[in-house]
C-alpha cells in the first residue's frame, strides 16, 4: 500500500518487542536441560519449537498445549506460548501464559516481567504494566538495550493511566454511503471551503482480490451531504497512489506513488528517484494534469510520502523514512519552502521539538497555516501511534506537541486525521463495528483545546473590467505594516481563487496581473469568524491605460492629520514595486475626503495626504519625481453620495491614476 502504515484499530506490540525473543532460545535448548523432566511434555515442546521455526505458529501452539496438559509446571512451554500469543495478537492469552510462568518461578526468566509489562500496555492495563517494568528494573541483571525501553514505557503507563480518568469527548459518525464502501477508505483531504472531500480507496483486482489498487475517489457536499465519489481521471492508474492532499483552493494535488528511475509499473512514465516519491498534479480547466515529480529538492532515494500543503501556498510538509538494507528507519517530518520563481527549496527536517528518534508520520497542516497534526511513537502517549498537535510560534519555532487524549488515542496506532476547515469536526479511517466494511471515513467533534485558529476566506473570481475574460492573477495577503506576503497563490485558468484567512487579523489584500494596475482591498477579520461566512468578490482588473485609477483602500492616517501610520507600508510598497516593474509609467496621487467640515481645510488636509504618499514613493522607493505629480480634490469627486457614515468613509480615500503609459 502506497497508503502507508495504515493500521487503524490494530496491535503492533513491536513484532514483538525490543530484541524480542527467538522462540525458546532464551529458555533453553533442544537436548538441554529443561524445568521439566517429563519425556512426553519435553518431546511436545520440542515439535512446538520445529513447527515455530517452520512459520507454522498454529502447530506450534497445538504442541504447546499438548505439553503444558502433561506438565503443567513447565515454565519454558508457558514463555513459549506467551511469545507466541504476543506475536499472533492474542493478548489475553498472552497475559496468562507470561503471569504462570512468573508465578510458578519469577526467578528463572526474570526478562517476562518487561514481556508482560509490554502484554499488559498494550492491553491498556497501564497501572498492571507499569508495576511489572518496574519489577523488571529491580532484576539484579538487566539488559542495558531494554532498560531506556522499559523506563520510557513507564513514563507512558503513568500519562495513558491519568488520560483514561480524563477521557475527552469522542463520538466518531460515520461519513456514510456516499464516501464509504464495503472497501478500504483511508487518507482524508479537504479543500478550505469544505466542499470537495478527497480520499483513496483500495480497490481488489478482478483476478486477483487478495492484492488491491489505490486509488483516488472525491466527493461534493450537496445540501450538506456528501455525493458519491467519483474517480479522479488523469491521475489514478494501474499502480498505486496514495496519502492525497489538497491545496486550500482544490487546484492542485500532491500524493504518493511508488516509482523508480524507470517508472511506476502501473504508470511508466511516472519515474521517480527510488522507492516512494511525492508527485503533484494541476486543475487546468477542470482537468487534472499530468502527474508530475515534485523533484530532488523533496524526494530522493529514501521514502517520501504523506505530503500536507499549506494554505499559503508556500510550504510543503511531508514524512521522509530513511531506507536502510530494505527497511524504512528515522521516519521524520520534513518541510520544504517555495521560493519567489515557484521552485521547491532544499527540505529540511522539522526540529527535535516534533521530531524524535522513534516514528513520525501522518502529518497535516491546517489550513490557519499555525496548526500542525501528526502521529508519533516517540512522544509520551497511550502506545503505538498517537496523534499529537504543535502550534508554530511567531519567531517560526513549534511549541512543545499536546496529546490528542483518551480515547481518541488508545494503545493501537492512530493516523490519518484530518481536521476540516471549520476546526471543529475532525476526519480519520477506522474498521470499527457498525462501518460499510473494512477501514470507512469517519467525523468526529474535535475538542475546543485542541482545535486550531478560527479561518475564513475570501473567495472569487478575476477578470478583466473592459472584457470579462477570466485572468489568472497572483492574490496576495500580508497584515497591514509588513513586507512580506503572508499567503500567495494564483487564481485559476477560469480567474477562480480562494485565499485562507485567519481569525482576528487584519489583512492587506492584492491581486496583481501583468498589463494590468494593481486591485487593493482589506479585511478586518473578527475573533469568533465563522467559515460558513466567507468573503465573495469580484475582482475587475483595471488596464494599465491612460486615465484609469484605482483606490489605493490601505493607506492610513489619523483623523485629521496627513502623516503616514505604518500599517501603510505594505500598500505603498506594492505601488512602488508596480511602478519599477511598469517604468514608463506616469500616476497622480490624489486625496478625497467627505464632505464634513470646511472645504479649505479639506482641501489643504486631501492635498498634504497626497503628498504624504509622493514623498514615501520618491524618498523610500528611489521614484523619479517627475513620473508623479499628487493633487488634494477635498469631497469635489465622491465615489458615492455622501448620505450616510458608510458612503462617506467610500468617499475619503487615496488613489492613483495612470497620466502616461
Amino acid at each position: 500500500m502506497v497508503g502507508h502504515y495504515i493500521q487503524v484499530n490494530k496491535m503492533r506490540i513491536k513484532l514483538i518487542f525490543i530484541l524480542g525473543i527467538i522462540f525458546g532460545a532464551c529458555y533453553s535448548q533442544i537436548n538441554k536441560t529443561y524445568t521439566s523432566t517429563n519425556k512426553k511434555a519435553i518431546k511436545y515442546y520440542e515439535e512446538g519449537l520445529r513447527h515455530y521455526q517452520g512459520y507454522r505458529y498454529e502447530p506450534a501452539l497445538a504442541e504447546l498445549q499438548k505439553c503444558i496438559k502433561e506438565d503443567p509446571a513447565f515454565i519454558e512451554a508457558y514463555l513459549a506460548m506467551g511469545q507466541l500469543y504476543a506475536e499472533k495478537n492474542k493478548l489475553p492469552d498472552a497475559e496468562l501464559a507470561y503471569k504462570k510462568a512468573l508465578e510458578i518461578n519469577p526467578s528463572f526468566f526474570p526478562r517476562a516481567y518487561y514481556e508482560l509489562g509490554l502484554v499488559q500496555f498494550y492491553l491498556m492495563k497501564y497501572e498492571e504494566a507499569e508495576k511489572h517494568f518496574q519489577l523488571y528494573l529491580k532484576q539484579p541483571k538487566v539488559n542495558p538495550d531494554i532498560k531506556p525501553e522499559a523506563e520510557r514505557y513507564i513514563k507512558n503507563a503513568r500519562f495513558a493511566a491519568e488520560q483514561m480518568k480524563r477521557p475527552v469527548k469522542f463520538n466518531p459518525q460515520n461519513l456514510g454511503s456516499g464516501i464509504n464502501t464495503p472497501m478500504d477508505e483511508y487518507f482524508p483531504s479537504i479543500t478550505a471551503d469544505g466542499n470537495q472531500f478527497l480520499f483513496t480507496r483500495a480497490i481488489p483486482y478482478k483476478d486477483y482480490p487478495d492484492v488491491k489498487n489505490e486509488d483516488f475517489f472525491i466527493s461534493e457536499k450537496q445540501n450538506g451531504k456528501w455525493t458519491e465519489a467519483v474517480p479522479i481521471m488523469n491521475i489514478n492508474s494501474q499502480g498505486n497512489e496514495g496519502a492525497p492532499s489538497l491545496s486550500a483552493d482544490g487546484n492542485i494535488l500532491f500524493f504518493a506513488s511508488c516509482a523508480t528511475p524507470y517508472g511506476d509499473y502501473g504508470s511508466p512514465d511516472r519515474k521517480g528517484y527510488g522507492s516512494c516519491d511525492i508527485f503533484y498534479s494541476v486543475k487546468v480547466n477542470g482537468k487534472w494534469s499530468k502527474p508530475r515529480n515534485a523533484g530532488p529538492k523533496i524526494n530522493t532515494q529514501h521514502w517520501e510520502t504523506q505530503p500536507s500543503f499549506s494554505s499559503d501556498g508556500k510550504t510543503l510538509y511531508f514524512i521522509r523514512g530513511m531506507v536502510v538494507r530494505g527497511e524504512i528507519k528515522q521516519q521524520d517530518i520534513y518541510m520544504s519552502t517555495i521560493d519567489e520563481n515557484g521552485q521547491f527549496n532544499e527540505a529540511v527536517r522539522l526540529s527535535d521539538v516534533v521530531n524524535t528518534p522513534y516514528k513520525e508520520e501522518s502529518v497535516f497542516i491546517h489550513p490557519d497555516n499555525k496548526t500542525l497534526y501528526f502521529s508519533s511513537e516517540g512522544h509520551t502517549g497511550m502506545g503505538g501511534l498517537d496523534i499529537f498537535m504543535s502550534k508554530r510560534k511567531e519567531d517560526g519555532s513549534w511549541s512543545e506537541p499536546v496529546n490528542l487524549g483518551y480515547p481518541i488515542n488508545t494503545a493501537s496506532d492512530e493516523n490519518s486525521l484530518l481536521v476540516g476547515p471549520d476546526g471543529k469536526i475532525a476526519f480519520f479511517a477506522s474498521n470499527r463495528e457498525g462501518g460499510y466494511g473494512g477501514l470507512d471515513i469517519y467525523g468526529f467533534e474535535i475538542p475546543e483545546s485542541l482545535r486550531p485558529q478560527s479561518i475564513t476566506y475570501v473567495k472569487g473570481k478575476v477578470f478583466d473590467a473592459k472584457t470579462q475574460k477570466p485572468l489568472q492573477a497572483l492574490i496576495r495577503t500580508a497584515r497591514p505594516g509588513q513586507t512580506t506576503y503572508e499567503r500567495e497563490i494564483f487564481s485559476s485558468s477560469n480567474g477562480e481563487f480562494l485565499q485562507v484567512m485567519n481569525s482576528n487579523q487584519k489583512y492587506v489584500f492584492h491581486a496583481e496581473c501583468e498589463g494590468y494596475m494593481f486591485f487593493s482591498e482589506s479585511f478586518d477579520i473578527p475573533e469568533n469568524i465563522s467559515i460558513d461566512k466567507p468573503f465573495i468578490i469580484q475582482i475587475p482588473m483595471i488596464p494599465i491605460d491612460t486615465g484609469n485609477a484605482i483606490v489605493l483602500k490601505n493607506i492610513f492616517f489619523d483623523v485629521n492629520k496627513w502623516d503616514l501610520k505604518p500599517e501603510s507600508k505594505t500598500e505603498l510598497n506594492k505601488l512602488i514595486e508596480f511602478l519599477r516593474k511598469n517604468n514608463t509609467v506616469k500616476i497622480e496621487i490624489s486625496g478625497h475626503t467627505d464632505n464634513t467640515g470646511d472645504r479649505k481645510h479639506n482641501t489643504t488636509l486631501s492635498m498634504n495626504r497626497a503628498k504624504a504618499v509622493y514623498d514615501y514613493l520618491v524618498q523610500e522607493g528611489k521614484i523619479q519625481p517627475s513620473r508623479l505629480i499628487y493633487k488634494g480634490y477635498a469631497d469635489l469627486r465622491p465615489k458615492v453620495p455622501n448620505t450616510t457614515p458608510e458612503n462617506k468613509a467610500i468617499n475619503r480615500r487615496t488613489e492613483y491614476k495612470i497620466i502616461s503609459k
